[in-house]
């Protein structure tokens, strides 16, 4: 049952870091003119865009959008939440 809970975190863990590291992929290709109309910057904002539209109603401040830094710094603290739950659980499982 452990070796059940503990793979079933390691592949939530690795799902999240990759994508925590589509979303830089997908933040840094605004520095490019046009790489969000190539073909991989419009699947990549398929898969991106909606987690980070909730995070929308973020005003810039002096034309810096931080609203992406704000989803990032989320999404790692759910994945260290994670972490310690199943830490906890497999504590107690034994």
């Amino acid at each position: 049952m452990a070796t059940v809970l503990y793979w079933l975190f390691t592949i939530i863990n690795y799902g999240l870091y990759i994508y925590m590291l589509a979303m830089v992929v997908y933040v840094l290709m605004s520095w490019f003119p046009g790489a969000w109309q190539s073909r991989f910057g419009q699947w990549l904002g398929r898969i991106v865009n909606p987690f980070l539209n909730v995070f929308d109603f973020i005003p810039p401040i002096f034309g810096i959008d931080f609203s992406p830094l704000i989803a990032f710094f989320v999404l790692d603290l759910v994945r260290s939440g994670l972490g310690t739950i199943f830490s906890a659980i497999l504590m107690r499982v034994g």
